[in-house]
């Protein structure tokens, strides 16, 4: 069976402001983008995995982590795995840029 891969545009790249987060609702997902100084867009599942739960576009980005703004916990922008001591990873979504539009890749 071939995957069909849909882009959806979610943002102007430039209106997405770099160290902070950005959320977008998609259907029933609600998804947090993130600009890092170095002009990446990264995209996550925008709730912290702790189980009592957080939303992660309200949380401090530094380098290629943001912190959830509820428990502290420092979560990779890259791969959504939370580092250690803690335990736990939120879905990411491939980002792609085109002519400063932010498109998510489902």
């Amino acid at each position: 069976m071939i995957k069909t891969l849909t882009r959806i545009p979610v943002a102007n790249y430039s209106n997405v402001k770099a160290r902070a987060g950005y959320s977008i609702k998609m259907g029933d997902k609600e998804i947090a983008l993130f600009k890092i100084s170095n002009g990446n867009v990264y995209a996550l599942e925008n709730r912290s995995p702790h189980p009592k739960g957080g939303v992660l576009s309200e949380g401090l980005v530094s380098g290629e982590y943001v912190y959830c703004p509820v428990f502290d916990w420092k979560i990779s922008l890259i791969d959504g795995k939370v580092q250690a001591p803690d335990e736990g990873q939120v879905t990411t979504f491939q980002v792609e840029i085109q002519e400063d539009i932010v498109f998510i890749v489902l």
